[in-house]
């Protein structure tokens, strides 16, 4: 493309948003414009033009406070607790275990993957393309696994996130041990393709600057928000404590917000469907805190969106998506099962959300937390697509069983 046609694009996009208040244009002009080939990008510029306009300012500002202060908060603190808990967990060790037992393989599988994240899936995934385990195997980590969700359903409904995993668990086991039996695909060795893979992430399109200043935000900001989030978890007046207005603080919790959701949509090259609903970075950070901060901020960014969602449904539609949604009966657990065999975590942090807000049944949930695979999808379509597809038609089934299951008997 010639400089002139390129000049004459971009006036050309910037002239559409001439209609915008002056410091919405001068954003997107300045800011945002030059690097729209970062998908990311468009979440805070969404909010920038949401909080330009007094009709849904308001309605912002506490949805971008409720977030970072009824979710992040909680979730940070629970993802360091665990990578911090499992830092000496090598997963060349589980490999070589899972190796010389393979009677326990299908158990162990089904067990790491009810570890909150993605990592215990993707170490099954990987060890199956080299031979190492069984596609039993495979499937029993698949149907455990919620990713990333799970961080989400820990933070805000513990009992509920445990009963999901020890379902989760128990389904996944018997169903890779069904799998075993009838239909052990063995998928060509891939260690090639496993390097290819490794390599979607170029160095050159993460900021390492902003993953830095992210470990150092949420480390300074990280007990001061969980303290404020505990007081407004037991409904104690956290602005008079404070000494602020109430209206203060919710100014306060939506700029750590924003701060976070900036820092996320720098962390990623945000050039594709795998860059946003995913965060796992290649090679992973050596570090637990930034880890946690990264992962943070991915469920803190698709958080927002599911109560963005919420709030101007009513704002600008007058819509109430919880009703909309229980009206569908049955069919609303299966659209939840369906959503699960999208990859990456998003989609299914945004059905956890909606389950969280009570506009979607348990049942939905938990046929949604075994027909979803994570971001471990993304590493076996690229090591083996045939046996991806085929895991995720055979976790589908016991998702169907036990979401309708659980609907027609209990709800």
């Amino acid at each position: 493309m010639d400089t002139a046609s390129h000049t004459s694009k971009s006036a050309k996009a910037v002239v559409r948003y001439e209609h915008l208040p002056s410091f919405t244009s001068a954003l997107l002009k300045n800011v945002f414009f030059p690097h729209l080939t970062n998908k990311r990008l468009l979440m805070p510029l969404f909010i920038a033009i949401l909080l330009t306009y007094n009709s849904t300012r308001a309605v912002t500002l506490s949805v971008l406070s409720d977030a970072f202060f009824q979710v992040a908060a909680f979730v940070y603190a629970s993802l360091a607790l665990y990578y911090v808990a499992t830092l000496r967990v090598s997963a060349e060790a589980i490999g070589n275990y899972m190796k010389a037992h393979p009677v326990h393989e299908v158990g162990l599988s089904a067990l790491l993957g009810a570890l909150p994240g993605c990592g215990g899936a993707i170490i099954v995934v990987t060890q199956y393309t080299r031979g190492v385990t069984s596609f039993g195997a495979v499937v029993a980590v698949l149907t455990s696994t919620m990713g990333d969700a799970a961080f989400l359903l820990l933070a805000q409904a513990p009992l509920d996130a445990l009963t999901v995993m020890a379902v989760s668990v128990t389904v996944g086991a018997m169903t890779g041990l069904v799998v075993n039996k009838f239909h052990n695909y063995q998928a060509p060795e891939a260690d090639g393709a496993l390097q290819q893979s490794q390599n979607c992430d170029k160095p050159k399109t993460v900021s390492h600057k902003a993953i830095s200043l992210s470990k150092v935000f949420w480390m300074i900001a990280s007990l001061p928000s969980l303290a404020i989030a505990l007081g407004l978890a037991f409904q104690l007046p956290v602005h008079s404590y404070l000494a602020i207005s109430e209206s203060t603080l919710t100014l306060i919790g939506a700029a750590l917000c924003i701060s976070s959701l900036g820092l996320w949509s720098l962390c990623g090259s945000g050039s594709g469907y795998a860059s946003i609903t995913k965060e796992d970075l290649i090679p992973p950070p050596p570090k637990w805190q930034e880890k946690a901060a990264l992962d943070t901020q991915f469920v803190l960014a698709w958080v927002v969106l599911a109560f963005l969602m919420f709030e101007l449904s009513v704002v600008w539609f007058g819509l109430d998506i919880a009703g909309l949604l229980q009206s569908m009966g049955p069919g609303l657990v299966g659209l939840a099962i369906t959503i699960g065999f999208l990859p990456g975590c998003g989609p299914q942090i945004l059905v956890t959300s909606l389950y969280l807000n009570g506009a979607v049944p348990f049942s939905a949930k938990l046929g949604n937390a075994i027909s979803n695979d994570g971001d471990a999808l993304f590493p076996a379509i690229a090591l083996s697509p045939k046996a991806a597809l085929i895991a995720t038609v055979y976790s589908a089934i016991p998702a169907f069983l036990v979401g309708y299951g659980y609907w027609y008997l209990f709800e």
